[in-house]
C-alpha cells in the first residue's frame, strides 16, 4: 500500500459528512481533486470502503474501520507536529471557529496577521447559519462563534468587532430619489428572506414587526449570495448587510433604498461560552483581537463609515 496522509484526510472528510460535494467544501478542494484521490485511496484495498446507492455515499462497516485508524495516524501526525513546534519556543494548536454566514465578509481579515505569525495555530472555520453557530457553542464543538445577534439563552462572553448595518436593497431597474414606503414598493415584487434560523431573517422580522409593515409577497432563500443575486437578477428586494453587498453598490449594480428606521446597527461579536477553558492557541488569538482590532478596522474596513 502507498496511500499519502492527504489522502487520508480526504478519506476521513468525505467519511465524516458522507458526502464528497461537503467534503470537498470543507478541505477548500474542488470536487473532481477529491473524487480522484479517494478513488486513488480506495483502489488499494481489496474490500470495498463506501458503496454509491443513488446519489448518496454509504461507508461499509470495513471503511468506517478504516476511517477510524485514519483519524488515530491523523491525530499522530498533528502532536508529532506540535511537539516539534513546543521545542522550538512557537505557539501551535488547533482554533476551531463558526461564523454566521455574511461573517465570511470580515473574519479572515481579523485572522490573516495573527496566523501568518503563527505558522504552527491551525484555523477550522465552518461558514453556517446562527441557529446551528449557537448549537455548536451549546455542544462545545468550537473555540468561538462569529454571530450578528447573541444568543438569548446562552451565558456567552464576548468581544464586539464592529458594527453591522442593514439596508433596503434593490437593483438600478427603478428611481427611488422620491421617497416610498416599503408596502409601496414591495407591490411590486416579493421581500427576499433568507432561510429560518438565519441571524438576518431574525434582525428583518423584527424591523418588519416593530414598523407594523404587512408583507404581500415574500420569496426564501439559504444563503446571503443567493438573495444578492436574485435582487441583481431583479426578482424582489430585501434587507442585506452592507458587508456583503460592497462591489454591487461601488459598481452601481445595486442602490440602497432610502428609508426611515434605516439601516439596522448590530455588532458583528466573536463569542464563547463563559468559563470556557481554552486552549494556548485560542488565548493567544484572544489577546491578539484586543490589541489589534482597531488597527484591522482602521485598515481594512476604512470604507465601511463612508456609505
Amino acid at each position: 500500500m502507498n496511500y499519502t496522509l492527504n489522502q487520508l484526510r480526504i478519506f476521513l472528510k468525505v467519511v465524516q459528512n458522507q458526502s464528497v460535494t461537503k467534503a470537498s467544501e470543507e478541505l477548500h478542494l474542488t470536487q473532481p481533486v477529491v473524487s480522484i484521490q479517494l478513488k486513488n485511496f480506495q483502489d488499494q484495498f481489496e474490500i470495498p470502503l463506501t458503496e454509491v446507492i443513488g446519489r448518496k455515499i454509504y461507508v461499509t462497516d470495513f471503511g468506517k474501520e478504516i476511517a477510524e485508524a485514519a483519524e488515530q495516524i491523523l491525530q499522530q501526525v498533528g502532536t508529532i507536529n506540535y511537539k516539534t513546534l513546543a521545542y522550538k519556543g512557537q505557539l501551535f494548536g488547533k482554533i476551531k471557529i463558526d461564523i454566521v454566514s455574511t461573517g465570511k465578509y470580515i473574519m479572515p481579515y481579523f485572522l490573516s496577521d495573527f496566523l501568518k505569525l503563527h505558522p504552527g495555530v491551525e484555523l477550522e472555520m465552518d461558514v453556517t447559519n446562527k441557529n446551528k453557530v449557537v448549537k455548536s457553542l451549546q455542544q462545545n464543538e468550537i473555540d468561538f462563534a462569529l454571530v450578528s445577534i447573541l444568543p438569548e439563552k446562552l451565558n456567552v462572553e464576548k468581544i464586539d468587532l464592529m458594527q453591522n448595518k442593514l439596508y433596503f436593497v434593490g437593483n438600478m431597474e427603478e428611481d427611488f430619489t422620491s421617497k416610498k414606503d416599503m408596502e409601496t414598493i414591495l407591490q411590486k415584487r416579493p421581500l427576499l428572506f433568507r432561510e429560518i434560523g438565519s441571524g438576518t431573517r431574525q434582525t428583518m422580522e423584527r424591523f418588519i414587526q416593530k414598523n407594523a409593515i404587512k408583507i404581500e409577497k415574500k420569496m426564501e432563500l439559504t444563503s446571503n449570495e443567493a438573495v444578492k443575486q436574485s435582487i441583481l437578477a431583479g426578482l424582489g428586494y430585501s434587507i442585506m448587510p452592507l458587508i456583503g453587498i460592497r462591489k454591487e453598490i461601488q459598481n452601481k449594480e445595486l442602490q440602497i433604498i432610502p428609508l426611515k428606521g434605516l439601516p439596522i446597527k448590530t455588532n458583528w461579536s466573536l463569542i464563547w461560552v463563559k468559563g470556557k477553558n481554552h486552549n494556548p492557541a485560542a488565548l493567544a488569538y484572544l489577546d491578539y483581537l484586543k490589541k489589534e482590532k482597531d488597527a484591522i478596522i482602521k485598515s481594512k474596513f476604512s470604507w465601511y463609515e463612508m456609505i
